[in-house]
Formats: structure tokens, sequence, C-alpha cells
């Protein structure tokens, strides 16, 4: 079976030495979210993550790297919302980049992997 092609596949998390900086595969999901939603409510909702939640995973990756990754405004006459910045896409791309180059790179692997695994037990 072709890597990629039934269930199995990679999760890869980046781990940013100590301290516990890390980037991986919610997060991930949550900054394409809130770039299609322009919400981080939404984008929580949508991933089944409480408001708060969502919240504060977009307050860690802000504090992470240099530049803010989630801007946000406070509802209003207009209402509130959230924008992807060009940091948050740049990260995005290296990340979604990076898991692209991973599979790639590990398809052999994986697929070995996979023909060593006794078949499922049925229910």
């Amino acid at each position: 079976m072709k890597a990629g092609s039934g269930d199995t596949g990679l999760r890869l998390r980046v781990v940013f030495g100590p301290g516990g900086r890390m980037m991986g595969p919610g997060k991930a999901e949550l900054l394409e979210r809130i770039g299609r939603t322009g919400s981080i409510a939404a984008a929580g909702r949508e991933m089944g993550m409480s408001y708060k939640r969502a919240w504060q995973l977009v307050e860690v990756m802000n504090a992470m790297f240099r530049e803010p990754v989630v801007t946000s405004s406070r509802g209003g006459a207009k209402g509130g919302g959230a924008q992807v910045t060009e940091a948050g896409e740049a990260l995005l791309e290296a990340y979604r980049g990076l898991e692209a180059a991973t599979r790639r790179a590990g398809g052999g692997h994986l697929d070995r992997m996979e023909a060593m695994l006794a078949p499922p037990e049925e229910e």
C-alpha cells in the first residue's frame, strides 16, 4: 500500500528546543480555519474545541514567534474578528511544506511498517 493511500499517515510535531515550544497539526489546522472563517471562536467550534482553548493556542503561538501569527479585534458595531498575519501565513506554509517533504521522504518506511501490521480484529 502506498503511503497516505490508506489510514496510515504521519502527524508531525516540531519541538523548538527545551521549554515546550511546539508547532503541530492542531495549531496548523487552527490557523487554517481562522484564516478561512475570520474568527477564533468559529475555528475552534469547527474543531470541537472550546473558545477558551482556541484563544489559549493563539496566545501561545503569538508569544512563541517574533511576530504575531494572528491578530484580532473585539466586537462592536462591525463585530470582531481575527486574521492570520503574513507571519502566520509564512509559518503555515513552512509547516505544510515540512509535512509534504516528510511524507515524500518517509513513504517507503511507512509502506514497510504498514506491511508488518497484523490484520485488524473484527468486532
